[in-house]
């Protein structure tokens, strides 16, 4: 099993920068697809960025939502099991609840969009809060 602990998140101006991170642990090795999601007030949770491993080498891509391209970086740490989201140039619409998503399979990321029932491993969530 994995574990995924989210931390980072705050609330920031219009324009402002936040960068979350997501901790892994447990059976790591059997992670290939890592995801963000997000989660606002009466909507359905939405894949914002992912990383994926297609055959267990070195190689990872990555892929965003229309919305935050341009925007938001996702990287991750091998040697510290962390992934991360660099956020910039946040708007109001990006408020929401933002959840790290992990997946043994890649089909769960390589997709052209992320359907959250596809992922077997989930954080609690971080708050993130853009005010103008």
């Amino acid at each position: 099993q994995v574990q995924l602990v989210e931390s980072g998140g705050g609330s920031v101006q219009v324009g402002g920068s936040l960068r979350l991170s997501c901790l892994a642990s447990g059976s790591t090795a059997s992670i290939r697809c890592m995801a963000w999601f997000r989660q606002a007030p009466g909507m359905a949770r939405e894949g914002v960025a992912s990383v994926y491993n297609r055959s267990g080498g070195r190689i990872w891509y990555a892929g965003y939502v229309d919305s935050v391209k341009g925007r938001f970086t996702i990287t991750q740490d091998k040697g510290k099991n962390t992934l991360y989201l660099q956020m910039n140039s946040l708007k109001p619409e990006d408020t929401a609840i933002y959840y790290c998503a992990a997946d043994a399979t890649v089909s769960a990321c390589s997709g052209a969009a992320w359907n959250a029932g596809d992922f077997g491993a989930w954080g609690q969530g971080t708050q993130v809060t853009v005010s103008s």
